[in-house]
């Protein structure tokens, strides 16, 4: 099934570590950027005045605030005889606010000639990025400029859609209507996160985990929140063309519930999914599991091998029990693994972030947890942390030779 590309979203981006005359501090209010060459080839040498404008702060949390602006793009000395001399300006607000010396600057130029602004302090959310975008070099105190086009020119596969979601962007399905024809047997009622798994797993029916569980694994999620998406758009505009009303006029308590349950069911199902998912690759290779059971102070780590009665027993070695947590996203969260199995030292942890940032895989090296990320997905990370990352079939090969002993 066709993805789309980036560059139909985007036509190029610059990147910058911001320096503090570039903030608004109290020793800064200048509210612009010098118009620099990578500036200028981003956009263009005419005169823009007021571009529509999205700016959007991204904490190391992945917590995220967004707001609507404009920039303007001028030549200050535009009919002078010296030198052309640009500088990009831009609306304060709560977003720009945020920003702090040393945070990365993202502007990307959409195709429909807006602007989106990204702000994050240097680390998972930077490397995403990154990558998303093609930068060959990471941000320096300079502008980069990177066109996309050509090779620089990203499918949007799970990875890039996974960091296109952090940012609000939904592209558009270019297939939809063989998404729409799966899940009409639904009407607007979403089913349980298990059929909805089944469901993406039986069609794709030329996937095989038994031969690649790593791409059977990305593969699977990637139809999974594609048919999820496709009901939710449905069930959630019915509700909508329903209004939000109230004897005394607007819904606004039941409008604010109805999207925060929105949110909600999202990051419930992806976890969900993931774990549906994985017991797939498990039971495709034939290996002894048991999903959620108890260990000690009642912890329930998600995944345990070879099973719950071989871990109780304490004649059982230790060495040949394995745990594995799964989470879709990390942010802090991966350290409530680090005590789900005392027996258990070396801990292993799944993940589907792409670009988790150098300081956290350090510190799980520290903690003896071994990161375990997808195969397609190892790209997304620098090449200091890839050597260390473990795939699915990795992970898959420690597990086997624990129970074949």
């Amino acid at each position: 099934m066709r993805r789309g590309m980036l560059s139909d979203l985007f036509s190029g981006v610059v990147a910058k570590k911001l320096t503090l005359v570039e903030t608004i501090t109290e020793k800064s209010n200048q509210h612009e950027f010098q118009g620099t060459r990578p500036l200028r080839r981003l956009l263009g040498d005419d005169d823009r005045r007021g571009i529509p404008t999205r700016f959007i702060w991204i904490s190391g949390e992945q917590e995220a605030l967004a707001e609507d602006g404009f920039m303007s793009w001028s030549n200050v000395r535009k009919g002078k005889p010296r030198a052309a001399e640009y500088h990009l300006y831009y609306s304060g607000n709560t977003v720009t606010e945020l920003m702090q010396p040393g945070d990365i600057l993202f502007l990307a130029l959409r195709r429909d000639g807006s602007v989106l602004v990204v702000i994050t302090p240097p680390g998972t959310i930077q490397n995403q990025l990154v990558w998303l975008f093609g930068i060959e070099e990471q941000p320096g105190l300079g502008f980069t400029f990177q066109e996309i086009a050509g090779n620089n020119n990203a499918e949007l596969d799970f990875a890039a859609r996974y960091i296109l979601d952090e940012l609000g962007i939904e592209p558009e399905e270019p297939e939809a209507d063989q998404l729409d024809s799966l899940i009409e047997k639904f009407g607007l009622v979403f089913p349980t996160t298990r059929i909805f798994s089944e469901l993406a797993r039986s069609s794709l029916p030329e996937v095989s985990a038994a031969d690649d569980p790593d791409r059977a694994l990305i593969d699977w999620m990637d139809r999974e929140e594609q048919l999820f998406r496709r009901l939710e758009r449905r069930i959630v505009a019915a509700r909508i063309g329903g209004g939000f009303n109230a004897p005394d006029g607007a819904d606004v308590d039941g409008f604010l519930s109805f999207s925060l349950s929105v949110q909600n069911r999202r990051k419930a199902r992806a976890g969900q999914a993931l774990e549906n998912h994985i017991e797939a690759v498990f039971g495709a290779q034939g290996i002894s599991y048991v999903r959620g059971a108890e260990t000690e102070n009642r912890n329930k780590p998600d995944f345990l091998f070879p099973g719950q009665q071989e871990y109780r027993d304490p004649g059982f070695p230790a060495a040949r029990l394995t745990m594995l947590g799964a989470k879709s996203t990390l942010k802090d969260r991966w350290r409530q693994v680090l005590s789900e199995a005392v027996r258990i030292e070396e801990k292993h942890l799944l993940t589907l972030e792409p670009g988790v940032s150098e300081n956290q895989t350090e510190e799980m090296q520290v903690k003896r947890l071994q990161l375990v990320v997808p195969r397609p997905l190892h790209a997304t990370y620098l090449r200091t942390q890839q050597a260390w990352l473990m795939d699915v079939t990795g992970f898959l090969a420690v597990v086997r030779a624990r129970q074949d002993n």
